[in-house]
């Protein structure tokens, strides 16, 4: 680290020190933050805890997907680099250090969270659903079948948890329930629900695991 006269930037997806570690985006958004961002910082020894050049944050919409967050925050990583490298070229960088006490962690994502609980609220559901969306993908089974949830909406309707309400895929949670909008088969393309229920059937009354 002392071999570069001016050190090693990183880029790194969240607000530091709000979730440094291996999974930034997935966290905030099971985390149903608020906002999300990007932090150029300087590399030191300890897990991304360098002094921030530059940071920029974003609304965390309810409905975003981590791999839509992915996409947006890499663009904005790009620009933020190339705005930090002009700044460093300037001569007059001012690198601001992290307050360590008001750091949180993220995790990488354990295989054994992966699979949905319908007893959690539906606002949770959902969180966890786009979180995980596309990879390594939220899941259900049914018939001893895995199916992936990609994309989802809040819905108002109630009824027995994992319960299948009406002919839209609308699940049953702890309260309200989560709209399927995206979904696949083990081992198959994704599919909307429209063009799923098209061959397959999970009628309403079915439970799901």
């Amino acid at each position: 680290l002392e071999i570069p006269k001016l050190g090693f930037l990183n880029i790194h997806a969240s607000l530091l020190p709000k979730w440094r570690g291996a999974a930034p985006i997935q966290r905030a958004i099971m985390n149903r933050d608020e906002k999300i961002g990007v932090s150029i910082m300087k590399i030191k020894e300890q897990l991304d805890s360098g002094p921030v050049l530059i940071s920029q944050e974003l609304k965390l919409e309810q409905n975003t997907t981590h791999g839509e967050a992915e996409n947006i925050l890499s663009k904005l990583g790009a620009d933020l680099l190339i705005k930090s490298l002009n700044i460093i070229k300037k001569g007059n960088p001012k690198f601001v250090e992290q307050i360590d006490s008001k750091a949180t962690y993220a995790k990488k994502i354990e295989k054994n969270e992966t699979k949905i609980n319908w007893n959690l609220d539906a606002v949770k559901v959902l969180s966890h659903i786009h979180s995980l969306s596309p990879k390594p993908g939220a899941w259900f089974e049914f018939k001893k079948e895995r199916f992936k949830i990609l994309k989802a909406q809040i819905s108002k309707l109630n009824g027995k948890v994992g319960t299948v309400l009406d002919e839209n895929l609308s699940i049953a949670c702890k309260s309200n329930s989560v709209q399927i909008l995206e979904l696949q088969r083990a081992g198959k393309k994704k599919q909307t629900t429209k063009e799923f229920l098209l061959g397959n059937k999970i009628i309403k009354n079915s439970i799901l695991d």
